[in-house]
């Protein structure tokens, strides 16, 4: 099979965004480039989470970012969910053969978050957060809102339903890291491709259009 993989390069006066996915790796099929995720974007704990996206996924990701951080960091974060979601949704193409639905629960200590996906080719994404965590903050300059800003951006670009939910949490760095390993792992089980089977899993013979 083809190796499924999407490149996209996104500049606007705000951000200049560099992203590659692949799904589809070498030996072991163990997606990387260079082995390792090549995450180098302009804030720590964002590059934290990617890399357990990317890692947790099985995803071959390099991404390159840039932005006006000095304003906010939500343009940043919100165009490299966007970037990445269009890599993923070049490297998919017709989604023939994909698992297509799944899900995953991923806990941090304290912490459980739950994500639900469909590549369905629709954008859409909804998330259950208590607002008394939402509104609280990971690091001194990272606010856990800009979690559900970036995928929000990711699944709308991505062409794939996400319910994303934090059923528990206290401390908000591991309510953020539940959150990216539940997306990893359920976006691992669904973009894995079904032994035998090249059909579009849809009644209506297309998940692109």
């Amino acid at each position: 099979m083809t190796r499924r993989m999407g490149s996209v390069h996104r500049q606007t006066r705000e951000t200049e965004i560099r992203a590659t996915v692949i799904l589809d790796g070498d030996l072991g099929g163990t997606p990387r480039i260079g082995g390792t995720p090549q995450v180098d974007v302009p804030n720590g704990f964002l590059g934290h989470m990617l890399d357990s996206l990317a890692r947790h996924g099985g995803l071959g990701v390099e991404i390159a970012a840039t932005g006006d951080v000095e304003v906010d960091l939500h343009h940043t974060v919100e165009d490299i969910g966007i970037a990445l979601g269009e890599a993923l949704a070049q490297a998919l193409g017709e989604r023939r053969g994909v698992v297509r639905f799944s899900h995953a629960y991923a806990p941090l200590d304290e912490a459980l978050a739950r994500a639900v996906i469909d590549l369905s080719g629709r954008g859409f994404f909804d998330l259950g957060m208590p607002r008394e965590l939402s509104e609280s903050w990971v690091t001194r300059d990272f606010p856990l809102t800009l979690v559900g800003d970036f995928f929000q951006a990711f699944a709308d670009r991505g062409r794939f339903t996400l319910h994303l939910d934090v059923l528990e949490g206290r401390n908000p760095h591991h309510v953020a890291e539940a959150c990216f390993k539940a997306v990893a792992l359920a976006l691992r089980a669904a973009v894995a491709i079904r032994p035998g089977d090249d059909a579009v899993p849809s009644t209506k013979g297309t998940l692109s259009s």
